[in-house]
């Protein structure tokens, strides 16, 4: 079986002898950015519709999970076979109608939220791991209080907190200060997006894309570095027009 193969070339990597010198002195610590930065790679290749990297990322990030699992089996903490098997009741457990005798699902946010109240912390926040980007984390934090009441009624609401947000970070001058400000703009925009249904990750990314499409458009022009703001200013304005002429 391929996944039992992974395993032992895995056990291999992390031989305290024979294993490879990298491998060995991984920690759960120092592998968790390579586990984000695989599943964004992930993403990634859905983006580009690239069945064939889709293919590769996940490999890369089914490596992770049995990374995490050897090291995790060495410390006799839990073993691959406890991770599997933990999903398996979990999708269970959230399916009654499927896999139990349910006839109907009490729908997922319900069931995860019956399954909190049963943990140490039964906040509401509860789980919104801190590792998320911090705008999709700041959504998740949102629609979670959203859920017992704390919201606003309409898009209104977060629209004018906006207007408020900025005035007060236009009329700081202290660094901090301004960091703080300006963190509750973005959280405010994030509810923003909330109301009106959009994903804020993945607003941002269609504005990264944009700028990369129209600043590398621009940038090669002759001389580019030596003009002027007002001429990398018209460049931009056409790249623009040219960009939504292809999309159109």
């Amino acid at each position: 079986m391929p996944l039992e193969r992974l395993v032992a070339i895995m056990r291999r990597l992390r031989d305290p002898e024979h294993g490879c010198e990298w491998d060995r002195e991984q920690t759960f610590a120092t592998i968790a950015p390579y586990s984000i930065e695989e599943a964004y790679e992930v993403a990634d290749a859905i983006a580009r519709d690239d069945m064939d990297a889709l293919a590769d990322e996940l490999g890369d990030l089914q490596l992770q999970v049995v990374f995490h699992a050897q090291m995790a089996d060495e410390a006799g903490a839990f073993t691959l076979e406890d991770v599997i098997g933990r999903i398996c009741d979990k999708l269970e457990r959230r399916h009654p109608h499927i896999f139990g005798d349910a006839e109907h699902s009490p729908g997922w946010e319900e069931l995860k939220a019956a399954e909190r109240k049963k943990s140490p912390d039964d906040s509401a926040l509860a789980g919104v791991a801190l590792a998320l980007p911090a705008l999709e984390r700041a959504a998740k934090l949102q629609r979670r209080a959203a859920r017992v009441g704390f919201d606003w009624p309409d898009k209104a609401g977060p629209r004018a907190k906006i207007d408020e947000e900025l005035e007060e970070l236009d009329a700081e001058s202290d660094h901090h200060r301004m960091l703080d400000e300006l963190g509750d703009l973005l959280f405010a925009v994030v509810n923003l997006a909330r109301h009106l249904n959009i994903e804020p990750e993945a607003a941002l990314r269609e504005a990264n894309a944009k700028f990369e499409q129209r600043f590398r458009a621009i940038e090669n022009t002759p001389g580019f570095d030596g003009l002027s703001l007002e001429e990398k200013e018209a460049l931009w304005v056409a790249a623009k027009k040219a960009q939504a002429g292809s999309i159109a």
